[in-house]
């Protein structure tokens, strides 16, 4: 152990000399003050630890002690609720203990390991159990049940279970299994980098639901389903990501804050535990965590910040709920791969990443998934993964917006000439995608309307059509233009300021459900046939744009949930006598 001393040091990264039986990715204390670091190459007897806190201070010299064990967290009741920093240490804790900064070597449980929780057995003495089979409960918060599971490679028969309040450290269960006895505890330690396994992943089926009409609409993800949200500077990707994890319809919600500017991260930790869910109408953070390293924490931590958070959003799934996750942004996330890459002298790839970048994001991506968990009632939960990409100059063709786009389905694509123009969210219609639409035709059809999908392609057309048109009016003017298509250009502006315009900060407009936007929507397609049937019959588009309804279609978007069948049932009506009385005047 005294042979173990640190040789040399490069930013976060820290050669090592007979680390005691080093293996890749195991967890090492360095220096006197104990800074957590990770073994991330061996060769020879050199050990390279890349290192999640400051480095300063740090001289050759100074011991370094492996703890054999590889990056890990505990699982356990009390994540929910709870702000961590990369390597799950509880911030709020953190704070208390070493103030606003971030004291080094600082080692904090990440769960209570004094609060007793309430454990309801499922499972009774001499029954006979799986892996991944839940044995009891644990009311975690008043929205999630945390279920206690039979630990991976553990069967047999159950010879001691009882009911009572127990701390995370402690164990709940006893098995017998064929090489002795296995204990359950409240809480279980879990490797970062090793996906958790899964019996089978299944195939979209199912939209999630995010009551943002641009995305449920024309581009939705499915749950378990993988969407990248690129966009430059102030074009909207927090924003958006932070809607979503306000409003999708998931049972648990995991947010990362990767590498985000500190006040972006302030709004969030300050404004979430004041949310309120819009189903139980209790604390959004009762299934919440938020994963918080921002710009000015160490880089290696940023770099971890993405393995905490999706492991926490496995262990949920296997317990078998839907679960979100955002990450904001995956592109620190590839800075952090960049810069270590750097210090370990690797032969760098385009524009400076690691040749492993594409291959590292797929790896993320593919963690994700509505799967059947491993269990013998063959449980089905989901992972729904959504990555905010910051291109530098809103450049897509860099390699991160890339390598990202080629392992994920869904496309949002920001625009910052709709940002600047206040649209929001200003998500681009003409050059966004979703791979999973045509996958969920069926879910649409049953739960919604067997017209959802004849409206959502008739709707994508109209848009198109005015994006031809526009480079036309650019030419010769809009007066020059026959009727038909001013009528066309009139319709795409009602979809786009009238529906596709959403404001995240107004009480009503923030959320609008599948059912409303189906309303919305077949009410504005409406008009434009009407409006085009009009046109044949000699009615002028000025005529058509001074009737009333034309200003009723504007106002459904600040109609409550509750009023807006009704409203749309009266529009509707009147449209059609307005139109009928204009038509009658042009014939006489």
């Amino acid at each position: 152990m005294s042979n173990s001393i640190v040789s040399r040091i490069s930013g976060s990264v820290v050669v090592a000399t007979d680390v005691e039986d080093a293996e890749m990715y195991h967890v090492v204390r360095i220096g006197e003050l104990g800074l957590l670091g990770e073994i991330i190459r061996l060769e020879g007897n050199k050990a390279t630890i890349q290192v999640y806190e400051d480095t300063t201070g740090i001289r050759p010299g100074e011991k370094v002690i492996n703890t054999k064990r590889a990056l890990s967290m505990q699982l356990g009741p009390g994540l929910l609720k709870s702000i961590y920093d990369g390597i799950q240490r509880p911030l709020d804790i953190l704070r208390e203990k070493s103030g606003d900064f971030i004291g080094r070597g600082v080692t904090i449980p990440a769960l209570d390991q004094h609060i007793k929780w309430e454990f309801i057995p499922k499972k009774n003495k001499n029954d006979e159990v799986q892996e991944g089979e839940i044995i009891g409960e644990v009311q975690e918060t008043p929205l999630i049940n945390h279920k206690i599971m039979v630990p991976f490679g553990v069967n047999g028969k159950i010879s001691e279970i009882s009911e009572g309040k127990y701390t995370v450290n402690e164990n709940v269960a006893e098995i017998k299994t064929t090489n002795g006895k296995s204990v359950v505890g409240l809480s279980s330690w879990w490797m970062v980098r090793t996906p958790r396994p899964v019996f089978r992943k299944l195939p979209p089926e199912s939209p999630l639901l995010t009551g943002q009409r641009v995305l449920d609409t024309f581009f939705p993800v499915a749950k378990g389903g993988t969407a990248a949200i690129p966009g430059p500077f102030g074009s909207g990707k927090t924003v958006t990501q932070q809607q979503l994890a306000k409003w999708a319809d998931s049972s648990v919600i995991v947010y990362i804050g990767c590498g985000e500017r500190g006040n972006e991260m302030t709004e969030i930790l300050t404004t979430f535990p004041e949310l309120e869910d819009p189903k139980s109408k209790r604390p959004l953070m009762e299934r919440t965590i938020l994963v918080a390293n921002t710009s000015n924490m160490p880089v290696a931590a940023r770099e971890a910040s993405i393995y905490t958070g999706i492991t926490m959003g496995e262990y949920y799934r296997d317990m078998g709920y839907d679960v979100a996750l955002m990450a904001d942004s995956t592109s620190r996330w590839a800075e952090a791969l960049r810069e270590i890459s750097g210090r370990l002298e690797e032969m760098p790839g385009e524009e400076g990443y690691p040749a492993y970048l594409g291959r590292r994001l797929a790896e993320f991506y593919e963690r994700g998934g509505k799967a059947v968990v491993i269990s013998p009632e063959k449980r089905v939960g989901s992972l729904t993964l959504v990555g905010a990409v910051s291109p530098p100059g809103g450049d897509f063709s860099e390699p991160v917006s890339q390598n990202t786009l080629r392992v994920t389905r869904v496309f949002w694509g920001l625009d910052a000439n709709l940002a600047s123009r206040r649209h929001f969210p200003s998500i681009n219609w003409l050059t966004s995608y979703s791979l999973y639409a045509d996958d969920m035709d069926e879910w649409y059809k049953h739960n919604i309307s067997p017209l959802w999908t004849t409206l959502r392609k008739e709707a994508l057309g109209i848009l198109q059509r005015e994006s031809e048109l526009q480079e036309i009016v650019q030419l010769i003017g809009y007066d020059a233009l026959p009727e038909p298509e001013k009528g066309i250009l009139d319709t795409a502006r009602s979809i786009r300021e009238d529906y596709l315009q959403q404001s995240a900060y107004d009480e009503v407009d923030t959320y609008t459900s599948i059912k409303k936007q189906f309303l919305m929507l077949s009410t504005i397609l409406e008009f434009g046939r009407l409006e085009a049937d009009a046109i044949k019959k000699g009615v002028t588009s000025t005529k058509i744009s001074s009737i009333g309804t034309r200003k009723d279609l504007s106002m459904i978007k600040w109609t409550k949930e509750d009023g807006v069948e009704q409203q749309v049932e009266e529009i509707k009506i009147n449209m059609k006598n307005q139109f009928k009385e204009l038509v009658m005047e042009v014939s006489h």
